[in-house]
């Protein structure tokens, strides 16, 4: 299949289906939305997201960062993906914490190089959920920079899904801006979903 740009168009309304109905659907503030009709799946690509935040130098404010996502659409999911460190119970609490504010936390352990460095691929698990999600859909939103996923994030539009990249521009493939319907740079929302004294101190406290 050629991967090529596609001009913005207008995704169908998909259908309710067992699973998946109105029942699932949340604000980002915890209460049911009904100002909108657009459905929407959030994937975040936590390794790719962690680097892009230590170039801007950002604290992330992960309940701004998911209404921010949502941008007042009826979200479906929010996949937070990543890999983890059984022995990092610092990294333990923040997954937990994610899992109770609203995020659906995909892991993968990490595995030790011959270097000495650790990674987690989860591109894999990343392009098998939008492929699942994807007739429930209006709207997809994937925060990466990862080239790999540009051939889901074809397959998916094919589907009639609406897909928004948001990533750190120097650190995103160009087919991945191409093929997207609408690009966002992680630099220019940095005020919006910056951690802030107030929030650092609930999330302690949660």
């Amino acid at each position: 299949m050629q991967l090529v740009p596609r001009a913005n168009r207008r995704a169908s309304s998909p259908k309710p289906e067992d699973g998946y109905d109105s029942g699932d659907l949340f604000s980002p503030s915890g209460s049911k939305d009904s100002l909108s009709s657009d459905r929407v799946g959030i994937f975040i690509d936590g390794s790719n997201l962690f680097y892009a935040a230590m170039q801007l130098g950002l604290e992330i404010d992960y309940s701004k960062l998911l209404k921010y996502l949502a941008g007042g659409r009826r979200l479906l999911r929010a996949y937070f993906y990543t890999g983890v460190d059984p022995g990092n119970e610092k990294q333990q609490g923040f997954l937990l914490w994610m899992r109770r504010h609203g995020y659906r936390v995909v892991t993968k352990d990490l595995i030790q190089h011959p270097d000495g460095s650790k990674h987690a691929n989860l591109d894999v698990e990343i392009a098998v959920d939008m492929l699942e999600l994807a007739q429930y859909c209006n709207t997809m939103v994937l925060l990466s920079g990862d080239g790999d996923l540009t051939y889901v994030v074809n397959s998916v539009s094919y589907r009639g899904v609406q897909v928004e990249v948001v990533s750190l521009q120097s650190m995103t493939s160009d087919s991945l801006v191409n093929i997207a319907d609408r690009y966002v740079d992680l630099a220019k929302i940095k005020p919006l979903i910056q951690r802030d004294e107030v929030s650092d101190r609930v999330q302690v406290a949660t």
